[in-house]
């Protein structure tokens, strides 16, 4: 059966793509792994001057790579544009700042010499997914790229389009035609690439049951892997927070790429003291996005990536409607051809439903009055996530004592929670383990070599 590109906004057929073969398969693995033999021996000043001509590359076409974004998973344009110009900056940050996040770090040994030596380890699997198709797959590559390992790239099948892409980038950049490669496979194939010897490691960022999965397979191979998972963020309003102003940035947390964000503020914890002033302009606010044609410069949000995700949510509402969750906007998909779901608000829900207890992938905020610090933090980490957050207070010590009470990988005080190539990234509990970015995400897939000299 073909890989097929669809357009979530009218539901067609953009391409399709033939599954690679187990002989292409073959072809593939065996030129990264020759590829890497060489590639490892090349200097950081050569990498870097090829990562920064892949950021050219990607600021020279970022209008196409764009397009490519919201035909294929109905990415908003000026966001899909925002995308791809990030991810030029992670391919000048690691090109910058690589030498030194891998030179070899003394070690204070009782005797003699002893450092650590940060050396790569061959190639590494790359599974992601489709909501950031290009971000989650340059954060992953380019420091790889920068430490001397190789990657293969799986990414999510609706959005084949942009992993050629990706390919062409590196490539057009002057990097080894094996140094980064791109697999057209279902998800069934994956098992038989980690069992691979030339396989050395293994990225997901994705649900819970692909990083089990994967974890599962990879463990059984002792090899290392690194998962981003879900994520349903606590954004806490404290009765002191400058309330129009979180207001104004958590419909911007909720709604950024249709809300399909791992990270984006899912559930509204606020203090009863100021909880109407935020609902009623956190309401507003939303009432004035328009859903519409992603590629129109006043959309503000265009469909979800696939109907059956829109389904999906719609459902997850309603169960959480009929066990008493109330709904303050939206709760249904409009009557238009393609993958569209409204914008929608829940209030007063309670544990056990899907809306407390799950991840909601799309555009639904909900909503918790709480009359207490220590009643939202409760809330906060009464979740199987703990991926991101942020908290929102004018008394900055305050902000940062309850910052340190949140379970998760990362908090944000007074700002919207994202992600930036200077900054680690990943999550805790069910949100997954490992750190991307920064110089903790490059240090992922080295051997952290210890030399002792005598």
């Amino acid at each position: 059966m073909p890989i097929q590109s669809i357009n979530p906004l009218n539901n067609q057929t953009i391409e399709e793509f033939e599954e690679h073969s187990d002989q292409e398969i073959e072809k593939i693995l065996t030129e990264a792994e020759n590829t890497y033999v060489c590639w490892k021996e090349f200097t950081f000043a050569e990498r870097s001057q090829r990562m920064y001509a892949a950021a050219r590359q990607l600021q020279q076409h970022k209008e196409r790579y764009a397009q490519l974004m919201t035909d294929e998973m109905g990415k908003v344009k000026r966001e899909a544009i925002a995308e791809v110009e990030k991810c030029a900056l992670a391919c000048e940050y690691y090109a910058e700042h690589a030498e030194q996040f891998l030179a070899d770090e003394p070690l204070n040994a009782p005797e003699g010499e002893a450092y650590i030596s940060y050396d790569p380890i061959g190639t590494v699997l790359a599974i992601m997914p489709w909501n950031f198709p290009f971000w989650q797959v340059v954060r992953f590559i380019a420091p790889n790229l920068m430490t001397g390992n190789v990657g293969i790239l799986k990414h999510a099948s609706n959005v084949s389009q942009c992993a050629l892409a990706l390919e062409e980038v590196f490539r057009e950049a002057g990097f080894p035609g094996g140094a980064f490669q791109t697999l057209l496979i279902p998800s069934r194939k994956v098992n038989n690439l980690l069992e691979d010897s030339r396989v050395k490691a293994a990225t997901l960022t994705g649900s819970e049951g692909a990083g089990s999965s994967v974890a599962k397979k990879a463990g059984e191979q002792i090899k290392k892997t690194l998962l981003e998972l879900g994520g349903s963020d606590p954004f806490i309003v404290l009765e002191d927070a400058d309330v129009a102003h979180a207001a104004e940035v958590g419909v911007k947390a909720r709604m950024i790429n249709c809300g399909q964000s791992c990270i984006a503020a899912k559930r509204f914890i606020i203090h009863q003291a100021v909880y109407d002033d935020f609902t009623n302009l956190f309401l507003q606010k939303i009432r004035e996005l328009k859903q519409g044609n992603p590629n129109e410069e006043d959309t503000d949000y265009g469909p979800m990536a696939r109907t059956d995700l829109a389904d999906e949510l719609v459902e997850q509402v309603q169960k959480s409607v009929a066990k008493g969750a109330k709904v303050l906007l939206g709760g249904t998909r409009p009557d238009k051809k393609g993958a569209f779901m409204d914008a929608t608000v829940l209030a007063d829900i309670p544990s056990g439903t899907p809306a407390y207890d799950e991840e909601l992938f799309g555009p639904v905020a909900c909503l918790f009055k709480v009359d207490s610090e220590d009643e939202a933090v409760r809330i906060a980490n009464d979740s199987r996530y703990g991926l991101g957050g942020s908290v929102w207070t004018q008394d900055i010590e305050r902000g940062k004592a309850l910052a340190q009470r949140i379970e998760s990988g990362a908090v944000y005080i007074n700002k919207m929670t994202a992600s930036h190539p200077a900054v680690p990234f990943g999550g805790v509990k069910l949100s997954g383990y490992g750190r991307e970015l920064s110089h903790l995400g490059i240090r992922e897939f080295v051997n952290q070599k210890t030399i002792w000299v005598s």
